[in-house]
């Protein structure tokens, strides 16, 4: 079932659009060249790449005026005029501010929009986007004014078949079904003449001068294969756009529901909430390690706050020797604390033995806590009960001890380690009774 279509003034002009799913965040997607709403939702590929946004947004669609279901009009609008219709419909749906994914043409609207309304845009994403349409002495990254003419003659000459498929979707292109869904989505988004006004007009597209002014988190995705824009399109606005992150891809289609959508989806969808919400974490049996100094505050305290800083930089030095030789991973340092990982409980109770003793030249004591258990893990984090029982063994250990619970000892039988029994204890926030052994150092 197609989502509603309704209608947004800007100008006196019909723009339409549709929202589909309600998450915490708005995401508005600018298209490229043309685009109908209905016929879009036709293509499988596609109506899946919109679900999966808006599993995780609020995703706002609409055709630029003079396309689609909008208003046609007598003249092909300019790149502002445009761009002034992404705020009436962000206004006509309530949004306040709206992350904004802009792919070929609907990246410059959309740079150009988190430029101008810095307050209206929370994120900029472009997919194989540039700042400049044709070639310049300055700009090597595109088509000369010959090369566009002559395609905007072709388009049409030829409008109503799969004109442009072979470079925009050529993975596709040899596929009799998406071929003739790709001549109908062409003939319903515009007419042969509105579409070749269309390039002919995107050929003045320049906004090289704009891109210093993006202020908002900005995502660059596009492939080295694209056959449209030249990757060095986006090369170049990712050196001029301040903490811009980009993204290469390895497929050959320039169109973002091609080949390489999934990785597109993930890009964004992390890039937006900070993890990947369509994929399931890594479940890992590991061995956490917590650390942490004994008496720091008071130490702290007798000692100034330059010579405290440099006396903890030492003993982060220390863990992380000992953390690489014992080929454990550092997860996470909060003030004098240490998180880390083993894939080998053993291997993890001697490094926090080594640490132990090696502090202790710096006039510094220890303890810390260790447990194996099934873990998450996903971006370089761990997560679940095994991670928090851990962290409630560290806080039985007495100064100098390394506490383990049952869990440890069980597994490193065999190994040479000795322990003694510290008895059955209740974890805060772990259910059950743990029986915790102190390791013999």
């Amino acid at each position: 079932m197609l989502p509603t279509t309704q209608y947004a003034k800007s100008g006196g002009v019909n723009i339409a659009y549709q929202t589909v799913g309600n998450g915490p965040r708005d995401l508005v997607l600018v298209p490229g060249w043309v685009s109908n709403l209905d016929v879009f939702w036709e293509e499988p590929v596609l109506a899946r790449m919109f679900a999966r946004l808006a599993s995780f947004s609020r995703l706002i669609l609409f055709d630029k005026r003079g396309t689609g279901l909008s208003d046609r009009v007598s003249d092909m609008p300019s790149l502002e005029v445009r761009m002034d219709d992404v705020r009436a419909v962000m206004d006509a749906v309530g949004s306040q501010r709206a992350a904004l994914f802009g792919y070929s043409e609907g990246g410059a609207m959309c740079a150009l929009f988190a430029a101008t309304y810095p307050a209206r845009a929370s994120a900029l994403i472009m997919g194989g986007a540039f700042s400049r349409r044709t070639q310049a002495p300055d700009y090597p990254w595109g088509p000369t004014r010959a090369q566009s003419l002559a395609f905007a003659d072709e388009v049409e000459r030829d409008w109503g078949g799969a004109v442009g498929m072979e470079a925009r979707w050529p993975s596709q292109v040899r596929d009799e079904r998406c071929r003739q869904w790709w001549g109908r989505w062409l003939r319903s988004s515009a007419s042969p003449a509105a579409a070749a006004a269309l390039l002919r007009m995107n050929m003045e597209i320049d906004i090289r001068h704009v891109l210093p002014a993006v202020r908002v988190p900005t995502l660059l995705l596009h492939s080295r294969n694209d056959r449209v824009i030249d990757f060095g399109a986006s090369q170049y606005m990712y050196e001029r756009i301040a903490g811009a992150k980009l993204v290469e891809l390895n497929g050959i289609d320039h169109v973002p529901w091609g080949c390489d959508s999934d990785v597109i989806l993930d890009e964004i969808e992390e890039f937006l909430t900070g993890t990947r919400l369509g994929t399931e974490p890594d479940r890992l049996l590991v061995t956490v390690m917590f650390t942490d100094i004994v008496k720091a505050t008071e130490r702290a305290a007798v000692l100034g706050d330059r010579s405290w800083h440099d006396l903890l930089e030492s003993h982060h030095a220390l863990v992380r020797r000992e953390l690489e030789h014992f080929r454990g991973r550092e997860i996470d340092t909060a003030g004098d604390g240490f998180l880390a990982t083993f894939d080998g409980p053993a291997r993890a109770v001697r490094c926090a033995c080594a640490i132990s003793r090696e502090v202790r030249a710096l006039g510094l004591e220890i303890r810390a806590g260790l447990h194996t258990g099934e873990c998450e893990v996903m971006g370089g984090k761990v997560a679940g009960i095994a991670v928090h029982t851990g962290a409630r063994v560290a806080t039985h250990a007495q100064t100098g001890e390394v506490l383990v619970s049952s869990t440890v000892k069980d597994l490193v039988a065999g190994s040479g380690l000795s322990f003694q029994d510290r008895g059955t204890q209740r974890l805060k926030g772990i259910p059950g009774e743990w029986r915790l052994f102190a390791v013999e150092q």
